[in-house]
C-alpha cells in the first residue's frame, strides 16, 4: 500500500474518484452527506497563475462553462462548477514569491483527523485548518514536493 493510499484510506477523503483519462467513476454518496471511504473526490482545484483571463477564456472554450466573478472569499478566484458539486478557481497569485501551481483540495468528513494523517504520512503542514466564511474549511500541505489541500464543507 502506497503512502498516498494509506492517506486517503486513513483520511477517509471519498466520494467520487474522477480523473483525466479515467474510464469509469464510483457512485458518489447522497449529495449532502459525508464522504465515503470507497473512492476521492476533489472539492476545490485551485489554479494559481499570472493569467487568470487567458486561462478561463481556454478552460471556458473547451469545457463551455462560465466562470463567476473574482471571489474575495477565494482570492480572488474566479470559479466554475466541476462535476459532483465542486468548484475550479483561477487566481493570480497572492503574493510576489508565490509561484504558479495546480492545487487540488480534497473532500475530506472531519479536516483535523484528516491534516493528522498527512503530517504521520510525513507531509508538512503550509496552512493550517482554516475557516472561509459561506466555502468551508481548507488546509494545505506539502509532500512529496508537491502541494495538497483538504476541504471540509
Amino acid at each position: 500500500m502506497t503512502t498516498l493510499t494509506r492517506l486517503v484510506a486513513t483520511a477517509a477523503v471519498v466520494t467520487t474518484i474522477a480523473c483525466a483519462g479515467c474510464s469509469t467513476t464510483q457512485p458518489r454518496a447522497q449529495a449532502d452527506t459525508a464522504p465515503a471511504s470507497s473512492g476521492m473526490q476533489i472539492y476545490y482545484l485551485e489554479i494559481v497563475t499570472k493569467d487568470v483571463d487567458a486561462v478561463c477564456g481556454a478552460y471556458a472554450a473547451a469545457h463551455g462553462v462560465k466562470f463567476s466573478d473574482p471571489d474575495v472569499g477565494l482570492g480572488n478566484a474566479r470559479t466554475a462548477p466541476m462535476p459532483g458539486g465542486g468548484l475550479v478557481g483561477v487566481r493570480a497569485p497572492m503574493r510576489e514569491t508565490e509561484a504558479p501551481v495546480v492545487r487540488p483540495y480534497w473532500l475530506v468528513a472531519d479536516i483535523e483527523t484528516a491534516v493528522a494523517a498527512a503530517v504521520k504520512a510525513g507531509g508538512v503542514i503550509a496552512v493550517p485548518p482554516m475557516k472561509i466564511p459561506g466555502h468551508g474549511t481548507f488546509a494545505i500541505y506539502l509532500h512529496g514536493g508537491i502541494d495538497h489541500g483538504f476541504w471540509q464543507k
